[in-house]
């Protein structure tokens, strides 16, 4: 089978290290790739977005499978673009439609879905330019804190929390008329703020059936004990403690079954991950967003944890299958530790040589993010550089390793958090 994999983060070497391990792959090419996802296949210089040219690579190469890494292909309509192309149809693109993955590109699609099919979250109202003046009456009486979202994507910047009526009204404000996120804020959805603790649930559907994949926690924050500004994800967790057999029905039961019979009554063609960005309150979960692909740096301790053959699931969800599968893990615990640029998430520096990178083991693998191949040298080229992946007994043993991986390999202005799974330790 030849693959076709698009992206270029840590999501995407561990999809592609996981896909190159299945006896079904032939050719994997990734576009446009990193210097970890050359280890597993073929890097191609072709944007996520770019169309047209993955139709001729697709041709030119015999691609038998399309899977969109991350939500943006996904937004802007490849499964679409794919299915509506007679010399396309034949290739099985692993994402939702164009309609279907609007669950993450649009908050109050996601939010009506949800009201629709009486699925647990938060309050909320939406609004934008034609009502402004009834927004902000609404933030003048809305209990604090107060959660303001971006409708759109924004590179995962466009959610915010404020603490006074009068921060909640000049962010509205900003976002709405002073296009803070651009379009993705001229609509803003204000939502009730829940206290919890969060976790992501995954599971691959053919838009009938599902499979639940392990779970896992990210840590947002740049700092240590949750300090700081939010970033695209400083590690990751799995399994979580508290999803024990209990929650996870409860999971199931009101929010992920309700979701895939909606997407099935409302015929909306769904072929691929779902993530649940759930939060336990007192035992109870409630969904604060839904995203069209797996996470990341999430995906860095689930496929490690996988047990199944990837592509055979993947097979499944084609050809109509998925249903007969059962879901295997590996016991041990998961921890992820990421590796980031000085400045980040800010204004960040590139370029600099990353030395001291271990070959994979079976406890370990180290996930290339942002990085790029300088002549024989392996450079910084993103924010997020390196997610180190330990496996052992226990949270505690696994983060320990990651961490001493993570002291080891040298970059100029080199971050992390050590306290990854803190409150589980």
């Amino acid at each position: 089978m030849n693959i076709l994999l698009l992206g270029s983060g840590g999501r995407e070497h561990a999809l592609a290290r996981k896909m190159s391990q299945s006896p079904q792959c032939g050719h994997l090419f990734i576009a446009p790739g990193n210097a970890g996802t050359s280890q597993c296949g073929t890097n191609v210089d072709m944007g996520v977005s770019e169309f047209e040219k993955i139709r001729a690579f697709c041709l030119d190469n015999a691609i038998d499978l399309v899977v969109p890494g991350s939500e943006e292909a996904l937004v802007n309509g490849i499964y679409d673009f794919f299915a509506q192309d007679a010399a396309l149809q034949h290739i099985p693109v692993m994402g939702p439609s164009q309609e279907g993955a609007r669950l993450e590109g649009s908050k109050a699609f996601a939010k009506l879905f949800m009201e629709r099919h009486q699925i647990p979250t938060a309050a909320y109202r939406e609004f934008n330019a034609d009502n402004f003046e009834e927004g902000v009456a609404y933030l003048q009486q809305h209990s604090l804190p107060i959660v303001l979202k971006a409708d759109g994507l924004a590179a995962g910047k466009g959610v915010v929390i404020t603490s006074s009526h009068e921060e909640a009204v000049a962010e509205f404000e900003q976002m709405i008329r002073a296009a803070k996120f651009g379009d993705a804020s001229k609509t803003v959805v204000i939502e009730q703020f829940l206290t919890g603790i969060e976790l992501s649930v995954f599971v691959l559907t053919d838009g009938h059936s599902y499979k639940i994949l392990p779970e896992a926690k990210d840590y947002k924050r740049i700092g240590e004990g949750d300090k700081g500004l939010n970033t695209g994800g400083m590690g990751a967790v799995s399994p979580v403690p508290f999803a024990d057999a209990a929650f996870m029905k409860k999971v199931e039961d009101k929010i992920i079954r309700p979701t895939v019979a909606g997407l099935s009554k409302e015929a909306i063609k769904y072929n691929g991950f779902i993530f649940f960005g759930l939060i336990n309150v007192e035992g109870e979960p409630f969904v604060i967003e839904y995203n069209c692909r797996m996470g990341d740096p999430e995906t860095e301790v689930v496929m490690p944890r996988l047990q199944n053959d990837l592509l055979d699931l993947f097979t499944t969800v084609s050809n109509g299958t998925l249903a007969e599968q059962t879901i295997y893990a590996d016991p041990r615990a998961a921890a992820t530790v990421m590796l980031v640029s000085k400045g980040y998430p800010e204004a960040y520096e590139k370029n600099k040589e990353i030395n001291g990178i271990p070959a994979p083991t079976q406890d370990q693998v180290v996930f290339h993010a942002g990085t790029k191949q300088s002549g024989a040298q392996v450079v910084s080229n993103g924010g997020r550089v390196l997610a180190i992946t330990s496996l052992a007994a226990s949270l505690p043993l696994a983060l320990a390793h990651s961490v001493q991986t993570a002291e080891q390999i040298s970059f100029e202005g080199k971050t992390y958090r050590r306290d990854i799974g803190y409150e589980f330790i």
